[in-house]
């Protein structure tokens, strides 16, 4: 019997000439859709107007691709972003950056809450619920690409990624599905508490437990994947360990804040106006 896993996906969908369609593209676009669709659901159930959705998408969008660029130049390849900061925006956009993403997304979300007189916390711990299905999506679209490849192991399930010619000569931790699964998981315990308590969900502690579990988890995976850049092979731990310690301490902080302030009255519009003109739009809809 076999002690490993084969793995030699094709990359690419189908292609009509120079264009094609990948599975990274298409998973990456899912990502959002349904993200779209769960904060529909739940902008419905706690009396939001759905007419806020398009901004919100288009703010998830465009933040997420910015800070995960910007993010992966800054950390792995300062370089490029001093010589040619065009680079960012020039397709295909290869190399991406989750801890930039993070940030940017956050940073988004904060002035979005301050344009729309939303709360900041409300917000971000209901997209959480969806950016980690995001995150489940992304690593998936990295197994079909055969990228973000782990360390050689003889475990059963270790995949031989053909695909990928540097590392296919020998079995090695698919370091991609474990973090698939793991945000998979976090997006279902994060919809059940949330579904469980909705508006009194404690504003702040489903932030928290995603940037623990997602960055916690982060820092160990790291030890089952090759490192991305030749730099990270000189320092104690690789920069994905590294980012991820202050993003775990920033989850620990807003958790014990969640507690801290959860018998505190939670309001979604942080503007009495806001709140009035929330509610007529969603009574209309």
């Amino acid at each position: 019997m076999l002690s490993y896993i084969i793995w030699d996906i094709n990359p690419e969908i189908f292609n009509i000439g120079s264009f094609s369609v990948r599975w990274y593209g298409l998973l990456f676009a899912s990502g959002f859709l349904i993200g779209q669709r769960i904060i529909a659901h739940i902008f419905k159930k706690e009396g939001v107007q759905e007419s806020l959705l398009d901004s919100l998408l288009l703010t998830m969008v465009a933040s997420t691709v910015l800070g995960a660029r910007i993010g992966h130049f800054a950390f792995y390849e300062p370089e490029v972003l001093l010589n040619n900061p065009l680079e960012v925006i020039t397709p295909p956009f290869s190399g991406l950056a989750s801890h930039g993403a993070t940030i940017g997304i956050l940073s988004a979300l904060y002035l979005y809450a301050r344009v729309k007189k939303m709360s900041f916390l409300w917000i971000v711990d209901r997209i959480v619920i969806a950016v980690a299905l995001g995150g489940f999506c992304i690593r998936m679209g990295n197994l079909m690409n055969s990228e973000i490849v782990g360390r050689a192991t003889d475990v059963p399930w270790g995949f031989v990624f053909i695909k990928n010619f540097e590392f296919s000569q020998i079995p090695r931790h698919p370091a991609q599905l474990y973090e698939a699964l793991s945000c998979l998981v976090l997006c279902l315990l994060l919809f059940w508490l949330w579904n469980k308590r909705k508006t009194q969900t404690p504003q702040g502690s489903l932030l928290g437990l995603f940037l623990i579990w997602v960055f916690g988890l982060r820092f160990f995976y790291e030890y089952f994947k090759e490192n991305q850049v030749a730099f990270e092979n000189e320092l104690p731990y690789n920069m994905g360990q590294i980012l991820s310690v202050p993003a775990v301490l920033l989850g620990v902080f807003f958790l014990f804040y969640g507690w801290k302030n959860k018998n505190k009255t939670q309001h979604i519009f942080t503007d009495p106006a806001a709140a009035e003109k929330n509610r007529v739009g969603a009574a209309s809809e």
